[in-house]
């Protein structure tokens, strides 16, 4: 063995074992695949449609599997893993309600684009169409939220039909991959062939080198501009084109804004940023947009949070979008210049050959705008409000943290008031918005970053939708610090009752819920609690001084609001900004 890089030999070692040609079961070829593809961990839930394939991991010291308590947990963990690491999560199931219970957090990565493999169970191919017990055609339930899946027939197509998931999930525009393998088919014995490493799949070709001339076309009209605008999105994050996106703004000198999914994708300090746009984006992004004279969306997919009414967006801007997926150029937002091709190689191109803008003025008045109209809330010694929360948090992290985020008031507070100037550091469901999606990722980011802080922060209603998974913190010793901001509220839906159906509050109030210290306690999770300044620097500084996991209950003040606000309707250019609060 090497002494000088031991860890390669032995990775070479292990992949010359897997390669022999043996004849196994499809189980144990499917676990074969997996390693062989570079999976460091599965999360999954068994059921009898997999028994044979979780029969395969006993006694397997090269497989790891973590074993969550529901099927949501094990996909958003996987999710979390997918987006922190930048490789494929993999997650497992059984047939029936164990598959269908994946189908949230499918459609969770589709909407954000996040590369999975998801495998589920079935029953006898024999079985399929029979109604068979715990059957459910899960192909076909989840065709519409899927970049594609598979219903594996034979087991001497597994080795391809894996190798081809992985490459599916993880180029292009990326996104969820589903394999369904009946029980027969992982009990069935074959000789181990693997998959030819080069994948050619028929009429799956995505374009990534981008049309160099619709590049210069780009760099043509930011010559030609005084006032442009950079929307980045998610693409930034997820194609790894952030160090790309930072020297095309130093070149251009170009005004930056990021979506949610594309915050840490730009860092929050440069002086050229201005925050998210859209329904709660700062008052600079959005007035930057509708004032624009050329707005360049770089990944993003202009969802209908950015835009708010259609009618109304960027009004006076020439449109040019960048993106790897044709079919969002043009979607919702009419472009002037469109551009097919992997961010990152786009913007290496326009890199070598992009010229600063004649945005001086424009500039100094968006840093006007930032210094005049900042994110600001009526801070209070009486009651703690959930901004100074994050912001708490943010001023003893650094930013130094891979934080996940639940969906509601505090995602957005997050989003405004935690400085974020890494990508892959926010982890979030923006496109489903998906309750419960917040601690399960984390577990997830946590597992496949063991040396990084991980914050998980959510409200009080998404924490009750995924607590069970404390356990496996406790369990697997998993050190999330978990953080609940509860305002004992179902919170936005409470917030746009107030403000737009004028306080008809209906089935918002969560009280009845548990005590949130004592239920980590009981499984086995340090609890902290707290409901002012004082006492909210003294938990969170004990739960940054303990190894271990530890959740964090901040009791803030109940009716306080999201703002900025772009109600529905009015343009991003019409904001509450509570000003009156």
């Amino acid at each position: 063995m090497s002494i000088e890089n031991p860890t390669k030999v032995l990775k070479d070692e292990l992949r010359e074992r897997l390669l022999k040609p043996d004849v196994i079961s499809g189980s144990e070829i499917l676990l074969r695949c997996l390693l062989l593809e570079g999976v460091e961990c599965v999360f999954g839930y068994p059921g009898g449609a997999v028994l044979y394939i979780y029969d395969a991991m006993h006694g397997n010291p090269d497989f790891h599997h973590l074993l969550t308590r529901h099927e949501q947990g094990a996909i958003h963990a996987a999710d979390g893993y997918a987006r922190t690491t930048g490789q494929v999560g993999v997650c497992i199931a059984t047939s029936g309600p164990g598959a269908t219970n994946l189908v949230t957090g499918i459609a969770t990565a589709f909407m954000d684009s996040v590369p999975l493999v998801v495998i589920t169970g079935n029953v006898a191919t024999s079985l399929i169409g029979t109604d068979a017990f715990q059957e459910a055609d899960i192909t076909g339930i989840t065709m519409p939220i899927t970049k594609h899946n598979y219903l594996v027939r034979d087991v001497k197509d597994l080795p391809r039909v894996i190798h081809e998931a992985f490459h599916i999930a993880n180029t292009g525009r990326k996104g969820p991959v589903l394999i369904d393998i009946p029980k027969d088919v992982s009990a069935h014995m074959a000789e181990f062939k693997p998959a030819d490493a080069k994948v050619n799949i028929r009429g799956y070709n995505p374009t990534t080198d981008p049309n160099k001339k619709q590049v210069d076309k780009i760099l043509s009209a930011i010559e030609q501009a005084e006032r442009p605008v950079i929307l980045a999105g998610g693409g930034i994050v997820y194609a790894d084109a952030s160090a790309e996106l930072l020297e095309f703004v130093n070149k251009t000198r170009i005004p930056v804004t990021t979506t949610l999914l594309g915050l840490g994708g730009f860092p929050s300090g440069h002086e050229l940023w201005m925050g998210m746009p859209g329904m709660h984006g700062t008052y600079t992004a959005n007035m930057a947009i509708q004032n624009c004279d050329l707005l360049i969306s770089i990944g993003a997919r202009f969802d209908d949070r950015v835009t708010m009414k259609l009618e109304g967006f960027a009004p006076k801007a020439k449109i040019a979008h960048i993106d790897v997926d044709p079919a969002e150029i043009g979607k919702n937002v009419p472009t002037d210049i469109p551009c097919v091709g992997d961010v990152k190689y786009v913007l290496q191109y326009a890199n070598t050959k992009a010229k600063a803008a004649n945005s001086q003025a424009w500039i100094e008045e968006i840093q006007k705008n930032k210094t005049e109209v900042p994110l600001r809330y009526k801070d209070s010694d009486e009651e703690l409000k959930p901004q100074w929360v994050i912001e708490l948090l943010n001023e003893t992290t650094k930013g130094d943290a891979i934080v996940t985020t639940d969906v509601g008031q505090h995602q957005m507070w997050t989003a405004q008031y935690y400085k974020f100037n890494r990508p892959r550091s926010f982890v979030t469901s923006g496109g489903l918005g998906t309750m419960g999606f917040g601690f399960p990722s984390a577990i997830g980011a946590q597992m496949g970053n063991p040396d990084t802080l991980v914050i998980s922060i959510n409200g009080d209603g998404g924490m009750q939708m995924c607590s069970q998974e404390l356990a496996i913190c406790a369990i697997n010793k998993i050190p999330v610090k978990i953080v609940v901001i509860n305002n004992q509220v179902l919170g936005m839906v409470r917030q746009w009752q107030e403000i737009i159906y004028e306080n008809r509050y209906s089935h918002i109030d969560l009280a009845g819920s548990p005590d949130f210290v004592k239920l980590a306690e009981a499984y086995g999770v340090k609890g902290l609690r707290a409901s002012n300044k004082e006492d909210a620097r003294r938990a969170w500084e004990e739960a940054m001084a303990t190894d271990g996991p530890v959740l964090v209950e901040f009791v803030v003040r109940k009716h306080e609001n999201v703002y900025p606000m772009v109600t529905q309707g009015k343009t991003i250019g019409e904001m509450l900004m509570g000003d009156e609060e």
